[in-house]
């Protein structure tokens, strides 16, 4: 399945706007084959903007997730969308997956809330592991300071998870994580992982661009740079396959070990 990485920060506090940009990069993604676009972290309404994360925020099935789903529709291909989930009076950095057909597939409430910042605007979600079946592959959400857990991410490799799907803000001076971590998360769990994130300035963040696909071998197959920018790369089962059969990390585990950890 050929994958769309998103590099984008919109445009902060207008819905509509990042609508827009959503819908002119799913066109543009499905012009190039692909069967799934993934966007950054609270695309979209913007990260940085303060209490307008309450006021913007919306439950799993608003207006913004219809108006996804018809984007989805309409393109042919499945979205995978960041954005403040509002639930009663908690409100919960998100990300929902809707199928080509405009189906809602899969919702992640982020659970590891990165700095000050989160921790007042967001409660944390508690549900480590969410996947769907799309085209063939199981694929799971993390959401941006989750993946450098490295529980989180084997939790989705013990789970079976192909293809892990990461919205992301990640900011300066933290662009190791980009360069360096995401290609180990791949490599040490086997599996394929998205990072799509921000890019520029947005209220006191800097955000760093660098969204990558990596696979299983630990190899980038495709990198953005720092700008706004579309990029691809594709997941290949077969490959997956043969690289989980020539390094058994998790067959060769022994969890009896691992008590301390917890």
């Amino acid at each position: 399945m050929r994958t769309a990485l998103l590099q984008s920060s919109g445009r902060p506090g207008s819905v509509v706007e990042n609508l827009k940009v959503l819908d002119e990069a799913a066109g543009r993604a499905a012009d190039a084959g692909a069967g799934l676009l993934v966007t950054p972290e609270m695309f979209l309404t913007g990260y940085a903007i303060g209490d307008d994360i309450g006021r913007l925020a919306e439950p799993a099935d608003g207006d913004g997730a219809d108006a996804v789903a018809e984007i989805a529709s309409r393109h042919g291909l499945a979205i995978v969308y960041a954005y403040p989930e509002r639930d009663g009076a908690a409100v919960y950095n998100s990300a929902q997956l809707v199928s080509a057909d405009g189906t809602r597939l899969a919702n992640y409430r982020k659970t590891h809330l990165f700095g000050c910042f989160e921790r007042d605007h967001f409660t944390p979600g508690e549900r480590q592991v969410v996947q769907a079946e799309l085209n063939g592959l199981r694929v799971g959400i993390l959401i941006c300071y989750d993946v450098e857990f490295p529980e989180n991410v084997r939790a989705h490799a013990l789970a079976g998870t192909d293809l892990l799907l990461v919205p992301t803000a990640q900011m300066h001076p933290f662009q190791f994580v980009a360069e360096s971590m995401i290609p180990v998360r791949a490599f040490e769990n086997q599996m394929y992982v998205a990072y799509v994130n921000r890019t520029g300035q947005e209220g006191e963040f800097e955000f760093v661009g660098l969204s990558t696909l990596a696979g299983p071998d630990g190899v980038a197959r495709t990198r953005a740079g720092r700008g706004e920018d579309l990029v691809f790369a594709d997941t290949d089962p077969e490959f997956l396959a043969a690289s989980r059969a020539a390094n058994p990390y998790l067959k060769d585990r022994r969890p009896g070990l691992y008590g301390s950890l917890v």
